[in-house]
């Protein structure tokens, strides 16, 4: 070796990775606290959970919880919407409020300085909404412009005549959780005031709260401003369960859209949530080996070779209780028949296996890049919050991953030959005068045109 030369460094392979252990604790009032330090990041991420079920609204006002949580940061009992916008301005706060199958969700991010400041604005905002008719009104409308917005993008519109095709109808799953135009123009300011107070309380709620907390008594914090909540008329919320598959074996809905220069492909079927009794772990890999890349099955011969599409994703995607599995992406719309061919062979013949580098592949990705996608406070979060709502241990992601790293290929097909039966619903999105005949020679099942 030459003066002067540095030796190359020996690379050791990454360290065994293991999502952050928070402190736990519990208010007076019942909201399980979990408290995540991460060094460094001085805007802290609140998201306080509520368990609610969708199916608890009432039949003729779907869409009541959604438009409850829009409302949550629009006045309080002691500020009007401008008052506390502004309020939030000077904090520097940040808030936003959804729902999911599983339950209520509302996002905070912060300064850590102004976080007691935060906490008050939060529990005025779950505890006290106003809920002013004329915002009430302000964003009935917007929902329902929302909805005819939906209509003219070929994604949304793919998404909700799957939700109709896949799911049964008698099941909530089937409609959109925002509701849709019937049920939002019969909802006043009634119906928001009384969603809230039934179903929109601290019992069973939990607050994480992540970040940079040293020096922070996250505890008193919390008891002081949140601890303070009380609903004495909340009642908890219909435990989830998966919703029930419309059946019926393979079948098409071709969503016309005249002279559509691009078709919207989506193939899917029912799949699994993550508390699934033979463990998560493969379905991640699944979702990067089969078409969760640019290099994986699906985009290696759509894509690379083809040249159909710019890109198409396959993805378990789970709710509280069940899930689907889906493929969906655009490709030209002259290309659509020979598209959706290849793509349902892809798709079924992944049921006889996978290669070696495949799975090490997958495994590898997920897994070392892991510290990466939970390395911010809001990541964190988010995460925590979720297996909060459906009811997963904390150490889940840990044990997930340990999980991956002993994947093999038995199992792996196993796991995907479950799911991925051959018996896919197919929705297209297109020019029906000339894709209905292409489609049908495709043998994939009855084919329903619907307008768009």
């Amino acid at each position: 070796m030459s003066a002067g030369t540095v030796a190359r460094p020996e690379v050791a392979p990454p360290e065994p990775w293991a999502f952050p252990v928070p402190d736990e604790s519990v208010t007076e009032n019942g909201i399980r606290l979990l408290s995540y330090a991460v060094p460094g990041q001085y805007v802290v991420s609140l998201r306080l959970v509520v368990p609610l079920s969708l199916t608890d609204e009432p039949a003729d006002r779907e869409g009541v919880a959604a438009m409850t949580a829009r409302l949550l940061d629009e006045g309080t009992a002691r500020h009007s919407s401008e008052e506390f916008a502004e309020l939030m301005e000077r904090t520097g706060m940040a808030l936003g409020a959804s729902v999911t199958d599983g339950g209520l969700s509302v996002d905070v991010d912060v300064p850590q300085r102004l976080l007691p400041q935060a906490l008050d604005l939060l529990r005025q905002a779950l505890s006290e909404p106003a809920f002013p008719e004329s915002e009430v009104r302000r964003i009935l409308r917007s929902r329902l412009a929302e909805i005819e917005q939906e209509r003219a993008s070929a994604p949304h519109r793919a998404a909700r005549e799957l939700s109709a095709t896949l799911w049964a109808p008698t099941e909530r799953a089937s409609r959109p959780a925002a509701g849709r135009p019937e049920t939002i123009s019969a909802m006043g300011r009634d119906d928001v005031v009384d969603f809230h107070r039934r179903h929109v309380g601290p019992s069973g709620a939990t607050l994480v709260v992540a970040g940079d907390l040293d020096g922070v008594d996250v505890v008193s914090l919390v008891e002081e401003t949140l601890g303070q909540w009380v609903n004495p008329d909340h009642v908890g919320a219909t435990p989830p369960r998966a919703p029930r598959p419309a059946g019926g074996g393979r079948r098409v809905v071709l969503v016309n859209r005249p002279g559509s220069v691009q078709s919207e492909l989506t193939v899917a079927a029912p799949g699994p949530d993550r508390s699934v009794a033979t463990g998560w772990a493969p379905y991640p890999v699944l979702s990067f080996v089969v078409g969760g890349s640019p290099s994986a099955r699906v985009d290696a011969v759509l894509r690379e070779d083809k040249g159909y599409t710019y890109g198409l994703r396959s993805a378990f995607r789970p709710r509280a209780r069940g899930g689907s599995f889906v493929t969906a992406g655009s490709v030209r719309a002259d290309s659509t028949i020979d598209a959706l061919r290849l793509l349902v062979e892809i798709l079924d013949r992944a049921r006889d296996g996978f290669s070696e580098s495949e799975i090490r592949g997958g495994v590898d990705y997920v897994v070392q890049t892991a510290p990466g996608r939970y390395a911010t406070a809001d990541a964190v979060a988010d995460e925590a919050s979720a297996l909060a709502l459906e009811g997963l241990p904390l150490d889940f992601q840990t044990t997930t991953l340990a999980a991956m790293r002993e994947l093999d290929e038995e199992r792996l097909r196993t796991a995907y030959a479950e799911v991925a039966t051959g018996e896919w619903v197919v929705v297209v999105v297109g020019d029906a005068a000339s894709l209905r005949e292409g489609i049908e020679g495709l043998g994939l099942g009855p084919v329903t045109v619907v307008p768009n």
